[in-house]
């Protein structure tokens, strides 16, 4: 095990934002099959609010650490 690299893992990202549109999709239909169109547009407003809160504070961290200055 000495001599044994590592290598790089791969990139999932792409197949998890597959999955999470697929999860999605089967998850609003099931709710307009069995509660109706109604609940299936608020569950996909709270879901579209959420990504859109997980983005801002996804820039805000981005933009806090761009502005710490690199010590030498």
């Amino acid at each position: 095990m000495e001599g044994h690299k590592l290598g790089s893992a791969p990139n999932f990202t792409g197949a998890c934002i597959v999955m999470f549109g697929v999860n999605l999709a089967w998850i609003l239909l099931f709710l307009f099959a069995i509660y109706g169109l109604v609940a299936a547009v608020f569950v996909g407003l709270v879901v579209n609010h959420w990504v859109n809160w997980v983005e801002h504070r996804k820039r805000l961290a981005e933009e806090q650490f761009a502005t710490i200055p690199a010590e030498n």
